[in-house]
């Protein structure tokens, strides 16, 4: 295993986004942020990735913010690199992660903390193992939630609820999520590796630019109106129709074979 903070590894069209701080929760300090940043970039403008997976080593997901380096920024003047964080890091994260033209998975392999939560749920699915759970821990620390917590929480649980999940952190069990839907399903957690697998597999080899434009379609929708999310749908038929793989999907239609997607 390297020792970088964050690993990535590209196989059969899935990028593999692994948080690696085991020791630390996976925490995020300035040097991991500035890191994961840059794979999430590269994985969104990578062609030859049509399907990423994010995911942790050892006991978490990711434990949000690393306090540590939290309390010596703060005890030591370093207010604008504590403050700035949002700005530089979290935001155009969880935006690239959001908005890229392709399937993401969470593969949530232990605790989803604070941020760490936040990068979840900004995902497509969130298969979870059994030992796993979310906890907007934000209050505890008296800060408000970030990274696209006020957003994709509330549109995964209902504001009411959303709002008692974050004045109220608790762990919510693997179980838990399932019911509230928070995770996508819940799977024994030496299963996770095998499950999450398979499914990136089958997203990686489908008709990519089609999931994608159906990603940011029904992102768009939950903001705007339906004339202007009919408007996008139309274009986003445009753009799709255009491609090879639903020229190939076609012909192998009418062929009565299965199509082979090239994501293009």
């Amino acid at each position: 295993m390297s020792d970088s903070s964050v690993l990535l590894d590209v196989t059969d069209g899935v990028g593999t986004i692994t948080l690696n701080r085991p020791e630390a929760y996976n925490s995020l300090n300035i040097a991991t942020k500035e890191l994961l940043l840059e794979t999430v970039q590269r994985v969104a403008e990578d062609p030859a990735v049509r399907c990423v997976v994010l995911t942790g080593t050892g006991k978490a997901f990711c434990s949000g913010q690393d306090l540590k380096e939290h309390i010596e920024l703060l005890d030591n003047g370093g207010s604008d690199a504590l403050f700035t964080t949002v700005d530089k890091h979290y935001n155009p994260t969880v935006t690239a992660l959001a908005e890229m033209a392709k399937p993401v998975i969470a593969a949530v392999n232990g605790v989803a903390a604070g941020a760490g939560a936040s990068l979840a749920f900004a995902c497509d699915l969130r298969i979870v193992a059994d030992t796993a759970g979310f906890n907007l821990a934000f209050a505890n620390v008296a800060l408000s939630c970030d990274t696209g917590a006020s957003y994709h929480l509330q549109r995964l649980v209902g504001r009411a609820k959303a709002i008692e999940l974050l004045y109220f952190p608790t762990t919510v069990s693997a179980a838990d999520a399932l019911e509230l839907g928070l995770a996508t399903t819940v799977v024994p957690a030496a299963e996770l590796a095998t499950e999450v697998g398979a499914l990136a597999a089958r997203l990686a080899a489908g008709p990519t630019v089609a999931l994608g434009a159906i990603r940011q379609s029904v992102a768009y929708a939950a903001g705007h109106s339906l004339q202007e999310s009919l408007e996008l749908e139309s274009a986003m038929m445009t753009k799709t129709g255009a491609t090879a793989d639903h020229r190939a999907a076609v012909a192998a239609f009418v062929a009565k074979e299965k199509p082979v997607f090239e994501g293009r």
